[in-house]
């Protein structure tokens, strides 16, 4: 089985931990940018795309026989198709593609059609990695979740309520949390826990999802906590 896959450095790199190139008959080609060549992906049957919601309009470079798993974690598949403008022919899957959150035992995905389940289920046993089916919405589940979580502690943070070392001690010892909120916004980054928010708060308008002020400069400003 040939991919093709589409993502920065940091993905690649996890992607290869999560299916490694040999088990399974799998075999792989990255690309880490947008300029795709049709001599590079008419072999592949299966493309995994980290970076298609960066650019809808490459939806319609995929043929109708191949298998396509976009990184859904800060846009529905169904918005996606029509900021594309195209006839989307190809079988689109979403997937959660965020940092430490691809390579898990579950994959997290989402359909745009019901009826393609039978062909994810088909592809995720080819890949050896179980599935776990999400509502085609902006954030899916885990993201939505994780992050939401990270945004209340950048309030308590804010508001000097307590410190970033107590807020993480607190959640793992409280809840039983695998990870504070801090420990989660430097490894998924903040970045990205920024433009989930932002797109989940966009599609919803809950003030749960609204950014905090201490989050948005973080991320303007490239730092981690």
């Amino acid at each position: 089985m040939h991919i093709v896959v589409l993502s920065g450095p940091e993905m690649a790199a996890e992607f290869k931990q999560k299916f490694p190139e040999g088990k399974e008959g799998i075999t792989y080609t990255f690309l880490h940018n947008h300029r795709l060549q049709d001599e590079q992906l008419r072999p592949a049957g299966i493309v995994f795309d980290f970076l298609l919601h960066e650019q809808p309009e490459r939806l319609g470079l995929y043929a109708p026989e191949q298998v396509v798993f976009c990184n859904a974690a800060t846009v529905q598949l169904a918005a996606l198709v029509r900021e594309a403008e195209t006839e989307q022919v190809c079988t689109l899957i979403g997937f959660n593609g965020l940092p430490t959150l691809f390579n898990r035992e579950v994959l997290e995905v989402s359909l745009l059609h019901a009826q393609d389940e039978a062909k994810l289920q088909q592809v995720c046993q080819a890949l050896g990695t179980d599935y776990l089916l999400v509502e085609d919405r902006v954030g899916m589940v885990t993201p939505r979740m994780i992050c939401m979580i990270i945004n209340e502690a950048c309030y308590t943070l804010q508001e000097q309520t307590a410190s970033i070392t107590d807020i993480d001690q607190g959640m793992k010892l409280g809840t039983n949390y695998p990870k504070g909120p801090f420990e989660w916004a430097n490894q998924l980054g903040v970045e990205n826990v920024y433009r989930v928010l932002r797109a989940v708060y966009e599609d919803t308008k809950e003030e749960r999802y609204k950014v905090c002020p201490l989050l948005k400069t973080k991320c303007l400003k490239r730092e981690s906590f």
